[in-house]
């Protein structure tokens, strides 16, 4: 049965590391939230260490600079692990060939930056559609547009053969209150319709494999019973804890507000059905993270 706790304080001293779900949890896409960021830094005060999950498909470098913006400051964390710089490496490796066709947005074209830690990268080309040996996907074109608008261009994607880079496995996300759809939707309708995409972010294992590379980069060396994770997304940020083997806390206030009628806290009952029909079980259950 998942407890519901009012503070992270209440169990901060069975853990030494903290993986974080961003968007919902640490901000809303325009502000931080204050209290999420008071516990992130109360945490790191205490000993621990912050480590900021996040499926965005862009490198750490744009997220920190991303986060600065938001009013996140460094101290909150220690390091970030990017759903993008998962997917980048699978990239550069090859995973979907030389020549790709690109979606996404102008600010996600830092997807294409150089990694240093690639040894004899592949040399990407971004093409058009008819030209490409595989597709990389940082998101739609239009994120208030239906997905579907891309059937045309999936279909002939699929009878080419050409696999899909996910870099953002998310559905969608809540912007200052207003929903839009992620690079997940996409790969969710072109799976659906037959192609094959490839996944990098949670709930999928290369980013917790990034992440313990992060870690161990600092000298971090954890248990896995001493790791929380901590997001508002059953199917990704519960999902991927659950897969690891690792705690987790579900932030009901972010993408399940109303499901858990959460307003501070979540309404139990709410909260275990919505588990329940959601086939999810987290360790513990707070209404925004504090």
């Amino acid at each position: 049965m998942t407890q519901i706790i009012t503070s992270i304080s209440e169990i901060a001293d069975r853990y030494d590391v903290l993986l974080v779900d961003l968007w919902g949890c640490v901000h809303d896409g325009v502000r931080a939230h204050a209290e999420a960021v008071a516990a992130l830094k109360g945490f790191r005060q205490g000993g621990g260490t912050v480590v900021l999950l996040t499926n965005s498909p862009r490198p750490r470098r744009g997220v920190a600079s991303q986060l600065a913006q938001f009013g996140v400051p460094e101290d909150a964390y220690d390091v970030i692990a990017t759903s993008g710089d998962s997917a980048r490496a699978a990239m550069f490796r090859g995973a979907v060939g030389e020549k790709v066709w690109f979606m996404g947005q102008e600010g996600d074209l830092a997807f294409f930056e150089p990694m240093d830690l690639i040894d004899d990268p592949v040399d990407i080309q971004r093409v058009e559609l008819d030209e490409a040996e595989g597709i990389v996907c940082c998101g739609p074109f239009d994120p208030h547009a239906d997905p579907a608008v891309n059937r045309p261009q999936f279909l002939y994607a699929k009878q080419k053969g050409l696999k899909l880079l996910c870099a953002n496995p998310d559905i969608f996300v809540d912007r200052g209150g207003k929903r839009e759809w992620c690079a997940g939707a996409l790969a969710a309708l072109y799976t659906e319709m037959g192609g094959e995409s490839l996944y990098f972010g949670k709930p999928h294992p290369p980013i917790y494999d990034l992440a313990r590379r992060r870690l161990a980069a600092m000298g971090v060396d954890v248990d896995p019973s001493r790791v929380l994770a901590i997001g508002d997304g059953v199917h990704t940020d519960i999902a991927g804890a659950m897969g690891e083997d690792l705690d987790s806390l579900f932030i009901s206030g972010g993408l399940a507000a109303a499901e858990t009628k959460t307003s501070q806290h979540p309404d139990p009952d709410a909260l275990n059905a919505y588990l329940a029909k959601e086939n999810s079980a987290p360790t513990f259950a707070i209404g925004q993270l504090r």
